[in-house]
């Protein structure tokens, strides 16, 4: 084992409910140690930020642009990531003297593979100068360059989870943030790709019918009917009959199937969309898996989880319940990705992107006058 080291990562998915930081001491192979976690909520007014940068970022054909609202959503991004280490140096009684990198994912407001174009906000260089520490960023932009959806990236770091807890394998780690995504972790290098719609869609629909951020707890689904008709017609795109790798946006699938039905109606139908997208990607698994693992805010709506357990070959545990944290392993994962970058270990592979080869990735910041 070489040398581990103390790394933050930090994740702002496309729920936009906020940012999620974690601990994470690791060699960039395994996992010595979990820390400590902290989260920095987005506002409303954050939120509608966020919301108006998606609909401007769909005009970008430069991935540097930020024209607009989106100078405005970076440096509400970048700002949020430095509240969310510095509670989390309070709630660890860290300082930056006692972290060695910090991972920087950015909020994604555009994400077209096939374009080669994949746009994450936030301003890392301002961000490794009020922490005074290295952060790595930008770590789909390789993979998306060589050809590789750029997405999953947390392959490497499930895989890395299955070992350390000694599971059973073949198993299956499901999350499910504003998009799912799904890894195989198996004997060898992990498969995995974007399943469908996680949270997003229920989320937009609730917002746009009650004016509220989420399901909680999947309480408005459970009053609601699964429109039978609605669901096939959302079920009935290519994108499911497409083998892997193969990754999302958030806004590829629109909400108009749906749109006659009641809030509740709509919001049951939406879940189960969700649910049957997860059991159509058994078919492209190389083995049945003896467990799904669910994370991301998706294993907190009971509803999806009981919807999940009707469909699926094999039973379905939140992370929570497997000993880890469902709202932070992707916050972890970007800890851990941004070790293997300064180490040059691969972040993807073939059977997570489809990119050509095994390959490293991230782009290092340096604090100007940290010295580090």
């Amino acid at each position: 084992m070489t040398k581990a080291l103390t790394a933050i990562g930090l994740m702002s998915g496309t729920s936009m409910d906020g940012v999620d930081a974690a601990v994470l001491v690791t060699d960039g192979e395994t996992i010595a140690a979990y820390g400590a976690l902290a989260e920095r909520p987005y506002v409303p007014a954050e939120r509608a930020v966020l919301r108006e940068a998606l609909v401007a970022a769909r005009a970008i054909a430069d991935r540097s642009d930020r024209a607009g609202v989106l100078a405005e959503a970076e440096r509400m991004v970048t700002a949020a990531h430095a509240e969310a280490v510095e509670a989390l140096f309070v709630a660890a009684g860290l300082s930056a003297a006692d972290v060695d990198v910090v991972g920087f994912h950015g909020q994604t407001v555009l994400h077209r593979p096939e374009q080669r174009l994949t746009v994450q906000i936030g301003d890392a260089a301002a961000l490794a100068d009020r922490l005074r520490i290295p952060v790595v960023y930008d770590f789909r932009a390789a993979d998306v360059a060589a050809g590789g959806q750029g997405a999953p990236l947390v392959p490497a770091y499930h895989r890395a989870i299955a070992r350390r807890h000694g599971w059973r394998l073949p198993v299956a780690i499901l999350n499910l943030g504003g998009v799912g995504n799904v890894t195989f972790v198996g004997e060898g290098d992990p498969v995995a790709f974007d399943t469908g719609p996680g949270n997003a869609l229920i989320d937009d629909w609730v917002m746009q019918r009650a004016g509220i951020a989420f399901d909680e707890d999947g309480r408005i689904a459970a009053a609601g009917q699964v429109d039978t008709v609605a669901l096939a017609t959302l079920m009935d795109d290519a994108y499911f009959d497409r083998p892997p790798p193969k990754s999302l946006d958030r806004n590829d699938f629109p909400l108009g199937a749906v749109s006659a039905l009641s809030l509740e109606d709509g919001a049951a139908t939406l879940a189960a969309f969700t649910a049957a997208s997860v059991a159509a990607a058994e078919r492209w698994f190389p083995a049945p898996v003896r467990r799904w693992i669910v994370a991301g805010g998706g294993a907190r709506n009971q509803t999806l989880l009981a919807m999940l357990s009707a469909r699926l070959s094999a039973p379905v545990t939140t992370a929570d319940a497997a000993g880890l944290s469902a709202s932070h392993i992707e916050a972890q994962a970007f800890a851990y990705l941004a070790v293997r970058s300064l180490k040059g270990l691969p972040l993807s592979y073939p059977t997570t992107t489809g990119v050509p080869k095994a390959m490293t990735g991230g782009v290092v910041a340096r604090a100007v006058a940290s010295g580090r």
